[in-house]
């Protein structure tokens, strides 16, 4: 069992191990911006890159979270080892998530072949929490063959998933007006697997029709890749593994193209970018604690510089 202050190098090995605790350990430092984040990224970096990472997003309602908990029982049919990262909505009073996720995927809590965390968007938009890239990180690093990650309800803009997943599976639903939703949030461009979950209810098939139809008249990210509309009723097993195999014939067409290597660099300088612009406000932050940035300020209002020489004078005291 991991100890409290436990070294980093100690826990990495037993969450390589496969020891759930360890893992969870390691998932919380980077959820809780640890003073040892620095160090578990290190630690991580070298065992890292051998998962498939699946995003699986769509509207609220469509069946994400018995989705994803029937691609779990699928995937583990196959021998894989499956991490599931279930990003909740966080309280505005608490901060936490309602863990409804866990709930739902309790069928797996004894498979010492699936590992399940359930993570706070605490605040962050886009579906995802903050912590997401390194979470996943962790769980590739412990040995897990393919990451599932479950956003949030998406709406219009909230479509994050495609910088941080190999495969995105966008979900729909008949009767739910997500047609004209998908087209305004550009889902259309950046699901590389759409299903259309509750096949059994009336309007599937038109769903799944007009899915097909707006797809050949949108531009894709991945030209060499025709994304496949599938029909599943999640909640009986129905046409999964169908999905299974789309999932995987897309990680397999991805690595024939060399789009899996793009991805995976794009989605490392997104990070890189976004570490590096926390570090700017940090010392912006303590810049502006000595009045430097007032005086800056003072300067613009009085007219004495334009703000963009004072933003490049600020810079350039960092």
């Amino acid at each position: 069992m991991p100890r409290r202050n436990q070294p980093v190098a100690e826990l990495v090995e037993q969450a390589r191990a496969g020891q759930k605790r360890a893992v969870a350990r390691l998932v919380s430092l980077v959820e809780d911006a640890s003073p040892q984040l620095r160090e578990v990224s290190a630690a991580l970096a070298p065992h890292a890159g051998g998962a498939h990472v699946v995003g699986i997003t769509g509207a609220p309602g469509v069946g994400k979270s018995t989705t994803t908990s029937a691609l779990v029982t699928a995937f583990r049919r196959t021998g894989a080892r499956v991490g599931v990262l279930a990003i909740d909505p966080s309280s505005p009073f608490t901060g936490g998530a309602l863990l409804g996720d866990r709930v739902r995927m309790g069928d797996h809590a004894t498979d010492d072949g699936v590992y399940i965390r359930s993570m706070a968007t605490r605040g962050h938009l886009g579906g995802l929490s903050w912590a997401t890239p390194q979470a996943v990180r962790v769980l590739d690093a412990a040995g897990c063959d393919v990451v599932l990650v479950e956003t949030v309800g998406v709406g219009q803009s909230e479509i994050d998933i495609v910088s941080s997943a190999d495969t995105s599976v966008v979900l729909m639903a008949p009767g739910m007006g997500d047609g004209i939703q998908a087209a305004k949030a550009g889902i259309l461009e950046i699901g590389d697997v759409f299903v259309v979950n509750k096949a059994d209810r009336d309007g599937a098939a038109t769903t799944r029709r007009e899915l097909r139809s707006m797809l050949s008249l949108g531009q894709r990210r991945d030209e060499s890749w025709k994304p496949p509309v599938l029909m599943t009723v999640a909640s009986e097993g129905e046409g999964v593994d169908e999905v299974v195999e789309a999932v995987r014939a897309h990680h397999v067409s991805m690595q024939e193209s060399g789009e899996l290597v793009r991805r995976r660099t794009e989605r490392a300088r997104r990070e890189v970018e976004a570490i590096a612009l926390v570090e700017v406000q940090r010392r912006l932050g303590a810049v502006g604690e000595d009045d430097a940035l007032r005086r800056l300020a003072d300067d613009v209002v009085a007219g004495r510089r334009d703000p963009y020489a004072a933003a490049d004078d600020l810079l350039t005291g960092l």
